[in-house]
């Protein structure tokens, strides 16, 4: 994480509060688990998948299936990221085709992680809907795409960066705020 932190914005209750939360909305949304699936981008999606699939099974006593998508060859700004970009596996052990989607990210920004994850998940079968639920949107939209599930709603200015870190990955759950000297492009 670089810069000084500006703001803590959320801590490991929240984020628990808010998962819960959305778990409810999508299963009522959905009419319950019938042909629902959670699908987490890499790399704080996934976590954030399977803390919702848990809920789920808390709440309506189904185990949802969850699957892992790496979206780095679908990037529009794949040249500006590395020469060498690293490339994960995609972990779907499930056929997507008529299925529910529901994609997890942990904060949307721009909208370009999403579309690429929807270029990679039609590559992978023909869903019957695709959800997107984000623990943080942040605003600051590029493309026209909108969360249908969101934790927390939180305006930024475009040198603020939001930072999600969740104990799978970083040691620790809490979202915060750095903020940078130049604006981002």
């Amino acid at each position: 994480m670089s810069g000084v932190i500006k703001a803590q914005v959320m801590d490991e209750e929240n984020i628990r509060r808010a998962l819960y939360r959305l778990s409810h909305e999508i299963t009522e949304r959905n009419k319950g688990t019938s042909d629902l699936v959670l699908i987490g981008i890499r790399t704080r999606g996934v976590p954030l998948a399977n803390r919702l699939a848990a809920f789920i099974k808390q709440h309506e006593g189904v185990d949802i299936p969850v699957g892992m998508l790496d979206i780095t060859f679908y990037r529009d700004d794949l040249s500006l990221i590395s020469p060498q970009p690293v490339l994960h596996r995609t972990e779907i052990p499930f056929n997507i085709t008529n299925k529910k989607i529901v994609l997890v990210d942990d904060v949307l920004f721009t909208g370009r992680t999403v579309r690429a994850a929807l270029g990679a998940l039609m590559d992978l079968g023909r869903p019957r809907q695709i959800q997107l639920a984000v623990l943080i949107d942040r605003g600051h939209r590029e493309l026209p795409i909108r969360a249908d599930y969101v934790g927390k709603n939180l305006p930024t200015s475009r040198r603020e960066i939001v930072h999600v870190r969740l104990t799978e990955v970083d040691g620790e759950d809490r979202v915060v705020i750095t903020e940078t000297e130049n604006e981002p492009h």
